[in-house]
This record gives C-alpha cells, structure tokens and sequence, in this order.
C-alpha cells in the first residue's frame, strides 16, 4: 500500500504571521512528527507539500478584497515553510505553490499517479486552514480519485476558528472522507 502525505500550507504567515493563530501553533509539533514518520517509510511513503503563494497585486485580486491581509507574498519570510515544518521535509518533498484556496494541479498529478490503482493508495491531508485550504483540497482529490481512501488528521489541522475546524471535518466526514480524531 503506497501512502501519501500531503501537508498544506504550513508556511510562517499562517502559524505566526499575518494570519496566524494559537491552534495552528499548537499543531506545529504533531504536524513534523507525522512528516517523519512518512519520511521514515521510506518508498511506500510519498509527501507533497502545498504553499499558498501571492503576488503584490493581492490587494487588487477577488480573495484580497475579501481577505484584506496581506499574506504569503512569493519569496517573502510569510511565504516560506514555518523553520520546524521545512527540517522535518528535509528537502524530500514536492512542492506545489497553489495561487487559490484547492491546487488543481496537484489533484491533477495524483490523478495521473494513481487512477488506475487508488485502492492501492491512502491519501492523508494535515495543515492549514482545515476550513479554507485544507477542505478545498481534499474535495478535488476525492473528486478525481473517488476510490481511493483519503483521510485527515484532525490532530494536524487547524482552522480559522475552532468552530469553522469543526464544520469543515464534518464536511469532509459527509463526503467521505474520514477524519482521524
């Protein structure tokens, strides 16, 4: 059985930055040991990384104006895995810089990857927001590989809120999508 980890948008801005927050700190710790642990499966493990990535312009762009804090700016401190999160990948993982909330294509390579062998594959997502990136992302995954068991850790995800993290598990939960508590 292959296994992916697909750990999303654990980048400064989001743990201790511009849109960080107590949970997402809290996570940091379990979030490098499940990194580690896949690293040390060595094969059969396989781990993707997501990183939300804006430009100057995100003021003038629809999520700017909906979101007005200026966050993840391409090659800036903000931008760039949280020191603890980027040791634990240890340069081993491929990385997608995502302009939007879902990476398409990332689904896209999964998709290519695995269609003709998904119930030989267990996708597991952690990171930030459960709520806003990490919900976006699994929903495309299942959407192209609706046989392949895609799961996430509530124990490595955080949301915006504690309420909005839970609204997004049960989300997944009623897409099928099983949230491992």
């Amino acid at each position: 059985m292959k296994k992916v980890l697909i750990v999303v948008d654990m980048q400064n801005d989001f743990i201790n930055g511009a849109l960080g927050t107590a949970e997402a700190e809290a996570i940091l710790p379990a979030v490098v040991d499940k990194i580690l642990a896949y690293r040390a499966l060595g094969d059969a493990g396989r781990i993707l990384a997501t990183k939300d990535t804006h430009f100057d312009n995100y003021p003038e762009t629809q999520e700017g104006r909906k979101l007005p804090t200026v966050h993840c700016i391409r090659k800036t401190v903000g931008w760039e895995f949280n020191p603890a999160v980027e040791q634990a990948l240890g340069g081993e993982a491929e990385v997608y810089e995502k302009l939007t909330f879902g990476s398409e294509h990332l689904a896209e390579d999964l998709k290519k990857s695995y269609q003709g062998c998904q119930d030989e594959v267990e996708i597991e997502l952690i990171g930030v927001c459960t709520d806003i990136c990490v919900v976006s992302n699994a929903l495309l995954i299942k959407a192209v590989l609706p046989e392949a068991e895609i799961s996430v850790d509530a124990s490595c995800c955080a949301g915006v809120t504690p309420e909005s993290h839970e609204a997004a598990l049960r989300t997944m939960e009623m897409c099928q999508i099983t949230v491992k508590r």
